[in-house]
């Protein structure tokens, strides 16, 4: 039911728009910025921060706003904000702590930097819409405990890929299915692509070699789906998803899984690679009741026992203001993990990796990252690759091998460790209480 279309024209009329500030002005957050100020009445985006106060003025001007002001402390932000100026910073915090800010825009994908940003603005109390599933995959339990807590709403967005299955998720269970199985589909799965092998693509398209790189490796897929599962309480068919090539149409592909399985899985999320109507989303779902699979079978949908149904599109940072008016005006959340982690992503050894190398980043030439179970990550100690980064290597590692905590040292005094081990202990405790 589409409803914030209109409830943003009210805002618009009323002369009282949403107000939100952004942290990161990369590529997707340049198409924020013109998205909100050219087509979202209702929502004005009052400032963005940046490591480089240059790329957000970038941001402003491809918008075509020209006159934006820098800002260096939270008093001159919220002047700026009370004086309809928008402010630029280097300095994401005071963006956190400024009044007059309704909700932020995370568009970083970094995990420890967004660690910070996350958990300053809920202490502030502002909503956060979140482009960073490798936070989420990494840490998105423990950071919506603190976001609960203080009465805020932490999410990921529309248009992205996890956003786009679960808005479809919530469709097929409304009309009366069970969801089985949430699906993403790919053109491409190498996890051995590397920012050399992606430099012209990525230059074609004005991204970053190691941002395209993290789609290629089948990193950025795993950490979507990983964040699904969170949200839906689903799980993996085994490590790394099922990820079958097929080069028809999703449709044909509801007699390729066991329906059995995945009733004992709870569901599942997964991928293809090569199917139409690609770069899309799918769900398939399945109903008990013969009666109602008569009528999806008159529907076109076939004679089950799964039922397709997909979206052949997703529009990134088209969406993302929706997600905004969402949680501002509604409360309402478009995907956020439903308890403790149920699949993670794990650090998987790209080449052969030898015993004092310090690893390097998500996207790169030393590691991709593939879903596993959560309780196989805890049983087995697996690293997650949201904290694989600057880690050094304690022995040698094939090509291909799951790296564990004990294979490495992690660097010293990080957040985001930290907030792993909480979320560890939070999650384990809250096991333990509900089997008593």
């Amino acid at each position: 039911m589409i409803i914030v279309d209109r409830a943003l024209q009210a805002r618009a009329e009323a002369g009282n728009p949403i107000k939100v500030g952004m942290i990161g002005a990369g590529f997707m957050g340049r198409g924020i910025a013109n998205q909100i100020k050219n087509s979202v009445p209702g929502m004005e985006l009052v400032a963005i921060s940046n490591r480089s106060v240059d790329a957000a003025k970038r941001a402003y001007s491809e918008a075509g706003i020209e006159d934006s002001k820098v800002v260096s402390s939270v008093t001159e932000l919220e002047e700026a904000i009370a004086r309809n100026q928008y402010a630029v910073t280097e300095d994401p915090m005071l963006l956190c702590r400024a009044e007059g800010i309704d909700a932020l825009i995370e568009v970083t994908g970094a995990v420890e930097f967004g660690a910070h940003v996350v958990m300053e603005a809920i202490a502030h109390h502002k909503h956060i819409i979140m482009m960073n599933a490798e936070l989420d995959g990494t840490i998105g339990p423990i950071l919506k405990v603190y976001a609960d807590k203080a009465g805020v709403i932490l999410t990921a967005c529309d248009g992205d890929q996890p956003g786009v299955q679960m808005n479809l998720y919530r469709f097929v269970k409304s009309i009366g299915l069970t969801p089985l199985l949430c699906g993403n589909i790919k053109g491409l799965q190498d996890p051995y692509r590397n920012p050399t092998t992606q430099e012209a693509f990525a230059k074609r398209w004005g991204q970053k070699p190691h941002m395209v790189t993290s789609f290629a490796d089948g990193t950025k897929i795993s950490f979507e789906q990983a964040i699904v599962a969170n949200a839906t309480g689903m799980k993996v068919a085994k490590r790394g998803m099922l990820g079958y090539d097929f080069n028809g149409h999703v449709d044909e592909m509801t007699k390729m899984y066991d329906v059995e399985q995945l009733k004992e899985l709870g569901g599942i999320v997964d991928y293809v690679v090569g199917t139409k109507p690609g770069p899309g989303v799918f769900v398939f779902g399945t109903h008990e009741d013969p009666k109602q699979r008569h009528y999806l079978n008159l529907y076109k949908l076939g004679e089950g026992p799964l039922y397709s149904f997909y979206i052949p599109y997703h529009l990134c940072h088209f969406e993302v203001p929706l997600s905004v008016a969402r949680a501002v005006l509604f409360q309402d959340y478009v995907l956020s993990p439903l308890g403790g982690p149920l699949v993670d992503v794990i650090t998987t050894a790209k080449i052969d990796l030898k015993a004092g190398e310090t690893l390097d980043g998500i996207g790169y030439y030393m590691t991709y990252g593939q879903c596993e179970n959560s309780n196989i990550v805890q049983e087995q100690n697996l690293l997650p690759i949201g904290l694989a980064e600057g880690c050094r290597l304690k022995r040698d590692i094939s090509k291909d091998q799951v790296l564990t905590y004990d294979d490495v040292e992690l660097p010293e005094d990080r957040l985001c460790d930290k907030l792993r081990t909480e979320q560890n202990a939070y999650f384990t405790k809250s096991k333990t209480l509900a089997a008593v």
